[in-house]
């Protein structure tokens, strides 16, 4: 017999068997599903991370979740196969993972085509939303365990607004800004938020930005799309005190992971020459580089302030 005959075909990784494996929906499974709800894509080893499960467990179930149709492996990430071919599959929401949670009464989606979006989304997308997930993820793991610091989800803050109308993006800030003497009214929305909170009671909230360095940092038109708009927009609304009534915090920061250092030190240097009334100025934004973050959690890693000094998150 033909030794590569008698070999067990591999299934493709993106087609469903068409004979589904027969498994019994744990709750683990069901949490899957729900933590895909919330954070759009996940790799199998951030599963992993926040269930705290074995790996070759994780992926027994995630195996049998795609082939169950309850979970999707968007084919976007093909194109990371030809060169890492062990990277870590991206998984996604599924139709059927959509109405087991709409049965359940957890989620009401306003669109349940989750496969559609899944077949349409593109790796760039994709790969922005799992550095984000990446660095929540960091920030849950370095709160593990612990008594003095808890990490405050944006969906615990979302319930703590003191206007509870339901917004499509929550943490969106509106401001006027002005540069050159033209004045525009822009609208930031940040990647992510979370807060810490303490063994005293006290919390710190923060606004996270992952930038990918594709963005120019500077723009001479203030009507384009720049980093140094960002930080305008930011420093005007933290100025006006949007984040009193819209969130009701009494501070926040702005937490930018940067590509490198030159790109780190240029964002500073384009901060330095930002003047809004009444704001606070460079110490309203932390900076660190992705390799920073790589070496160090979050919570412990060394930031950047606008102002230029090192601190820490706690």
């Amino acid at each position: 017999m033909d030794e590569q005959s008698s070999k067990p075909k591999r299934r493709p990784r993106f087609q469903r068997a068409k004979q589904v494996p027969s498994f019994r929906l744990t709750e683990d499974d069901i949490t899957i599903v729900r933590m895909l709800a919330q954070y759009r894509f996940l790799r199998s080893t951030h599963i992993a991370t926040l269930l705290g499960r074995s790996l070759d467990r994780i992926n027994d179930r995630l195996l049998r979740l795609f082939h169950a149709g309850y979970v999707d492996r968007p084919r976007a990430q093909l194109d990371y196969y030809p060169t890492s071919g062990s990277a870590p599959m991206v998984y996604a929401l599924a139709d059927r993972g959509a109405r087991l949670l709409i049965e359940r009464n957890e989620v009401a989606f306003a669109n349940a085509e989750w496969s559609r979006k899944n077949r349409e989304v593109g790796r760039p997308f994709i790969e922005h939303q799992l550095e984000i997930v990446d660095f929540s993820v960091a920030v849950q793991v370095a709160t593990f365990g612990r008594t003095d610091i808890e990490m405050i989800h944006p969906e615990q803050l979302i319930k703590e607004f003191p206007d509870q109308s339901p917004r499509r993006e929550p943490f969106k800030l509106t401001a006027n800004i002005t540069q050159k003497g033209v004045m525009r009214e822009v609208g930031v929305i940040p990647d992510y938020a979370f807060g810490l909170r303490f063994s005293d009671g006290s919390r710190r909230c923060f606004l996270v930005e992952i930038d990918r360095g594709t963005m120019p940092v500077s723009r001479s038109d203030i009507s384009q799309t720049s980093f140094e708009r960002k930080m305008r927009a930011y420093l005007s609304a933290q100025a006006a005190k949007q984040h009193e009534k819209q969130f009701g915090w009494r501070a926040f920061r702005v937490l930018t992971v940067t590509t490198d250092a030159t790109r780190l030190n240029s964002m500073c240097d384009a901060l330095a020459k930002i003047r809004v009334p009444s704001s606070l100025g460079g110490p309203l934004f932390f900076f660190a580089t992705r390799d920073e973050l790589s070496s160090s959690e979050p919570l412990s890693a060394s930031w950047v302030e606008g102002s230029g000094k090192s601190v820490r998150l706690t």
